[in-house]
């Protein structure tokens, strides 16, 4: 059976060497902040039990608040409520703190929502925070700024998680999933109209994002990358943290939730059939059992595992300024 890939960063040998920046994300960026919720990615709705199970024994502490950034819709911090006596959510747009809120309702009387950026955290007490948290953004943070303010505003010792999930993969279908990648990513196809580089750092699997050195310890990392060419469910390296079973047509439909999808029409819009009717077109071609439905093609499931990863750590503040006295 695969396992979870666990392993502690060898911060010594990375610290100084990594500073990326760039600008806090921006509504319909990438498929989480889109201004209508997109029919089918994995979200925190369908988010795997182990992911949360994960994040929250690696915390294993007082949970009186929980800081959610980026929150999108609100979907994370519903999820987490029953776990946190209090918890803040914040994200930079106003149209999403407004769906938030009517997401929630009075149904999560212990959740806060608030616009506000990941790099500038004033109105939270310095030390308040139990655990931050960032599902699908922490790619568009400016680390310069960002972890010298989770270390000012969470407690010693407090916790971080942040995940993310890249491309699909299509289990059991590899002819298919190629296709999709080079149409996804390739020179002349999807690749160029991506913004960046936040893409780049989120298909990475975040490990450009790296806690400086001695300001935070327990560094842990979870990750699971199927490739391009497995084949069979679970079978790619580490384990599965985002999969679901969806029809073609909802994978087309979430395809055209793409950032880079909608730069993809803006300039070349005013085609009978655009990129994403091509890549189906060239798919079918692959995959005869796919092609045999004919017009019901779209109503054929296929399995789908992402590429994930989680990053956890401990705030360690204290720990960086203690002098030993001989």
């Amino acid at each position: 059976m695969t396992k979870f890939l666990f392993w502690t960063a060898v911060q010594g040998k990375l610290r100084g060497e990594i500073r990326h920046r760039c600008s806090t994300y921006e509504i319909g960026s990438d498929e989480k902040h889109s201004s209508t919720p997109p029919p089918t990615p994995p979200s925190a709705q369908h988010t795997p039990q182990p992911l949360y199970k994960t994040i929250l024994a690696y915390h294993n502490g007082p949970s009186n608040t929980l800081l959610d950034l980026g929150c999108g819709h609100g979907l994370i911090s519903r999820s987490l409520s029953p776990h946190f006596t209090s918890i803040l959510a914040t994200d930079p747009s106003a149209s999403m703190i407004t769906q938030a809120k009517t997401s929630s309702s009075t149904q999560y009387p212990n959740i806060q929502f608030r616009q506000a950026s990941a790099e500038n955290l004033d109105f939270i007490e310095d030390g308040s925070l139990d655990m931050v948290v960032a599902g699908q953004a922490a790619h568009w943070f400016d680390c310069s700024k960002v972890w010298p303010e989770l270390g000012r505003k969470l407690r010693e010792g407090g916790t971080l998680a942040f995940w993310g999930y890249k491309d699909n993969i299509f289990v059991d279908y590899p002819a298919a999933t190629r296709i999709f990648d080079e149409y996804c990513y390739g020179e002349h196809t999807m690749g160029p109209f991506w913004e960046q580089p936040g893409r780049r750092i989120l298909r990475d699997l975040y490990r450009d994002i790296v806690p400086p050195w001695g300001e935070w310890k327990g560094v842990q990392r979870v990750e699971y990358e199927p490739g391009l060419e497995g084949k069979g469910k679970g079978k790619g390296r580490g384990e599965v943290l985002m999969s679901r079973r969806l029809k073609l047509g909802e994978v087309e439909g979430y395809v055209r939730t793409f950032s880079a999808y909608h730069n993809w029409v803006a300039k070349n819009g005013g085609r009978e059939r655009d990129i994403a009717d091509v890549m189906f077109e060239k798919m079918l071609e692959v995959e005869p059992e796919w092609k045999a439905r004919g017009e019901a093609w779209r109503d054929f499931e296929v399995e789908n595992e992402w590429g994930s990863v989680i990053l956890m750590a401990r705030n360690n503040q204290l720990g960086e300024r203690t002098v030993s006295v001989a």
